[in-house]
């Protein structure tokens, strides 16, 4: 040891010991001393992470939540939804209605249609798409021309929202949308897919494609093509004839990309894994009980963060968990359909580690039953149930007592103090209802239409107001301790396997240590029938926190190892403080290719 480090050592020492108060036995963080002396790179870290610092526990809060309705009549009901990288959300709903509460606007011409009654021809001058822009509140009409009413998506690498499939002339369809401008719309490749797409599911990959699975009577899946070009092939998957019953109940089944490059898929109440480069099934799952899950039974499903900033060093190593709630009986939506009766929801929810040598299902109970509710992943890790209904099912008019209340669930703390009950809406947000993540860490709600058509008059009115959400860490008291990300000083590009660095500010700061921050990147969904596909929250390996200036801190972080943990695309990367997020700074992962 030089001597420069034995003094350093011996003032350290003398600090640490100045702290401890006798009586109570308590550590206290002395005032920052300025040494006058040349620190050496490592020493100079070392003392920004100062030894009688302890790792501290999430902020608390009694704040339970807060509704706003931000847009009084956006025009469109929310039936799919993704928010772009351009923080302008893409909002779509079906053409077979033939008519929304938003016109095109003068000048633009409106689709001709053959009406199915009549076999005449007519002109449809609605539109059945938005632009919703987050920062204004202000919507855009978009126009779709083929009906993709309950089709599925995803958000390309390069920022372009990919829709697949859709009803009648839509379900072979192909929908590209990226930029936006005045004049940016829809770009549509008809009969671009091989098996017709309702009730599909897309899944991006660790190479950044897309592929499509399921459907009505759709046994298979295919792999998304480049835009202009026909899908090659349709694979029949056997495991989606096995797990369709009198209701189907497998539709839109719920897909997770692994950190092994491997498809989790879920159907009905029953699960494997499928490796989507050999086309092969590598492994199966237990039965989950209780019921159905998938459309339109209509659970919910995530997949749990997935945490790099342990010892991650290997594919082995990296912990993949994947957690389902909610749905209901097999025969729930044929009862409700055939006797207007509506049965009970699922009240469970389920956990199961897909990584593990031996998976099992861990079953809790939720605060309240819920059928095709959201469930988000949010920036510090919690997950949060939204929208849906007690009772009834999926389908135009087959579901009561809408469920008012979000439930928030935080996976890390012990089984039985997991959930809690937030502040209800007084909106009800059941059939075709959605909601997103934003930037700010709110959360957009809009849409319900439980009706074949628009309706102002009903028990349940077609719902184009949207509404914010406030989940309990944006309660104002925290924030004093609200991360402030400086993006002129913050990597936006990121490699993999490469290390960046990431500056940001805390009104509060003080002493920080690695353990009192996260950064964390969210893949923001697409989001339709209670089901967010391409959802995930990755947590970063981050090195030590260095304090620049007062209340202003850097730290290095390693760009994930593999594209499995997080596929090349746009990301919203967050800096949580003991629970407490920033806003979002939009990155994109290139991929190594």
């Amino acid at each position: 040891m030089t001597p420069l480090q034995k003094v350093l050592l011996i003032l350290t020492n003398l600090l640490f010991l100045a702290s401890v108060d006798a009586k109570q036995i308590r550590y206290t963080i002395p005032p920052r001393v300025e040494i006058a002396l040349p620190i050496l790179g490592p020493i100079e870290q070392k003392l920004q992470q100062p030894l009688w610092a302890i790792k501290k526990p999430d902020f608390e809060t009694g704040f339970n939540g807060k509704w706003e309705v931000i847009n009084a009549d956006s025009g469109v009901s929310a039936m799919q939804i993704i928010l772009m990288p351009t923080n302008k959300i893409i909002v779509y709903d079906a053409t077979v209605y033939r008519t929304s509460r938003l016109r095109y606007p003068e000048g633009v011409p409106c689709v001709p249609y053959i009406d199915m009654n009549s076999k005449q021809q007519m002109q449809d001058c609605f539109a059945h798409a938005m632009e919703y822009d987050i920062e204004t509140n202000q919507v855009r009409p978009l126009k779709v021309t083929v009906d993709p009413w309950c089709s599925s998506g995803g958000l390309a690498p390069d920022g372009t929202l990919i829709s697949s499939g859709g009803w009648n002339d839509g379900a072979k369809t192909l929908r590209y949308i990226r930029d936006s401008c005045p004049n940016c719309d829809f770009r549509e490749s008809i009969d671009a897919l091989q098996d017709p797409r309702w009730y599909s599911t897309q899944q991006i990959l660790a190479n950044g494609e897309f592929m499509v699975i399921g459907g009505r009577k759709a046994y298979s899946y295919e792999f998304i093509p480049k835009e202009g070009q026909k899908s090659a092939k349709a694979f029949f998957f056997p495991f989606l004839y096995e797990t369709s019953d009198i209701d189907e109940n497998n539709l839109y089944p719920f897909t997770h990309l692994l950190p092994d490059e491997n498809v989790f898929v879920f159907a009905n109440n029953r699960s494997l894994l499928l490796n989507p480069n050999t086309n092969k099934v590598v492994r199966t799952f237990p039965v989950l009980p209780g019921g159905s899950r998938n459309y339109p039974a209509s659970g919910s499903s995530a997949l749990l963060p997935i945490r790099l900033d342990y010892n991650n060093t290997s594919l082995q190593t990296i912990k993949a968990e994947v957690m389902i709630c909610g749905g209901n009986t097999p025969d729930a939506f044929i009862i409700a359909e055939s006797t207007k009766v509506f049965l009970p929801a699922l009240q469970d929810c389920a956990r199961m580690v897909v990584t593990d040598p031996i998976p099992a299902w861990d079953i809790e109970v939720m605060p309240s039953r819920r059928t095709m509710g959201d469930a988000l992943i949010l920036p510090n890790g919690q997950i949060l149930l939204i929208n849906g209904a007690k009772n009834g099912t999926e389908g135009w008019w087959d579901a009561e007592e809408p469920n008012f209340e979000p439930v928030l669930y935080s996976p890390d703390k012990p089984k039985g103090q997991r959930f809690k009950v937030l502040n209800p809406s007084a909106i009800a947000r059941m059939y075709h209802s959605s909601s997103a993540v934003l930037p700010s860490g709110k959360i957009w709600v809009a849409g319900s239409n439980t009706h074949n058509t628009y309706r102002d008059v009903d028990k349940f009115p077609t719902e184009t107001r949207v509404e914010a959400f406030y989940p309990p860490y944006l309660d104002p008291n925290l924030d004093k301790f609200r991360p402030q990300i400086l993006q002129e000083a913050s990597a936006k590009i990121l490699r993999y396997r490469v290390r960046f660095e990431i500056q940001f500010s805390i009104p509060e700061g003080g002493y920080l240590v690695k353990d009192d921050i996260k950064v964390t990147m969210y893949s923001p969904p697409f989001t339709t029938h209670g089901y967010s596909m391409n959802q995930r929250l990755v947590v970063l390996k981050s090195g030590i926190i260095i304090q620049t200036t007062k209340g202003v801190y850097k730290v290095g972080c390693s760009a994930p190892r593999f594209p499995g943990a997080a596929p090349p695309g746009y990301y919203l990367l967050f800096v949580v403080h003991r629970g407490v997020p920033s806003q979002g700074m939009w990155v994109q992962i290139q991929n190594a290719a």
